[in-house]
């Protein structure tokens, strides 16, 4: 630090897990600033604003706490937003630009995303959390479970997670179909899939996973004519962002059996607010946004955030 200067008050929102000091070295920052680490979830504005009222640096973990212009504003203190991932829609970056507040990210692989996305079709399928639970409890052998050879899976969205999951079901040997806005033939077929129409993809798969980017054009993209065209015996599976659909369309759907089921990793409301009906539908299976949660992509967030950290403080002090 430049003699004379106070040291820089960092605050790390959200480590749930209590994984930030232990998945990076913080000690690099030692003399320069000070660290704290809320493990905890503030969810009302005025919370946000209370708790992070004295710091200089704010690191958010993805979209956990939203950083708006109502909360940006009033962080008098505010000078660096330090980000996990390529880009995080929930901080409102005008806001964060016009206060002269400098906002970086991390690196990011979706390894983690592909792999979980795989966990929640192969468990849902074979119905892995009731077999679990009614083992535990004295029981044996409750339901009997689908294939997936043979079966369709559609793709909304054949990014790079998407093409991932795609060349999966390949593997398992499904037939694999494809749709998003701008998705070409010659696109799928890079990634052994057949695009279809958003109908056709609906209508003809067993296993309808999501992989779009949250946007004005996929907000509720998935709603009640689209579950309306499922089958009676088919999953929705959500690892993208949850406004994606429309979620009392869903409850709906899933409380008259209008589909199988469904797996979801990500949701409207974030933590998913207790007593919703996703934690208790049966032929619901849900985990905590964890779809990225995993130590290697853990490791790569906060090492790159001490890094982006440390490379500002020493540009801000040669300036």
């Amino acid at each position: 630090m430049v003699p004379g200067n106070p040291l820089l008050k960092i605050a790390v929102l959200d480590d749930y897990q209590n994984a930030a000091f232990s998945s990076a070295d913080w000690s690099v920052l030692e003399g320069k600033a000070i660290v704290t680490i809320f493990h905890d979830h503030a969810a009302l504005a005025d919370d946000v604003v209370a708790r992070l009222q004295p710091y200089d640096v704010v690191c958010v973990m993805r979209e956990r706490t939203p950083l708006t212009r109502e909360i940006i504003e009033r962080l008098p203190h505010l000078r660096l937003i330090a980000s996990t991932g390529l880009g995080n829609a929930s901080i409102d970056l005008n806001a964060a630009a016009e206060r002269n507040i400098e906002v970086i990210h991390t690196g990011y692989r979706a390894t983690a995303t592909v792999e979980l996305t795989w966990a929640l079709i192969l468990a849902s399928a074979r119905n892995l959390a009731a077999e679990h639970a009614f083992l535990r409890a004295g029981g044996w052998q409750l339901s009997v479970g689908d294939e997936l050879a043979g079966r369709t899976l559609g793709i909304l969205g054949l990014g790079k997670i998407g093409s991932a999951v795609a060349r999966i079901g390949n593997a398992f040997g499904m037939q694999v179909i494809a749709w998003s806005e701008n998705l070409t033939a010659a696109r799928a077929a890079e990634a052994d899939a057949s695009l279809v129409s958003k109908d056709e993809l609906f209508q003809r798969s067993d296993i309808v996973t999501i992989h779009l980017v949250l946007s004005g054009r996929s907000l509720g993209l998935v709603g009640a004519r689209e579950l309306g065209l499922m089958k009676p015996t088919a999953r929705l599976v959500n690892t993208s962002r949850g406004p994606i659909v429309v979620e009392a369309d869903l409850i709906h759907a899933l409380q008259a059996g209008k589909i199988a089921g469904a797996a979801l990793d990500v949701f409207e409301q974030e933590p998913l607010p207790i007593g919703h009906p996703f934690r208790s539908l049966p032929n619901v299976l849900a985990t905590p946004h964890i779809g990225y949660v995993a130590r290697d992509l853990y490791a790569r967030f906060y090492q790159d955030t001490v890094a982006n950290i440390l490379t500002w403080i020493d540009r801000r002090n040669t300036a």
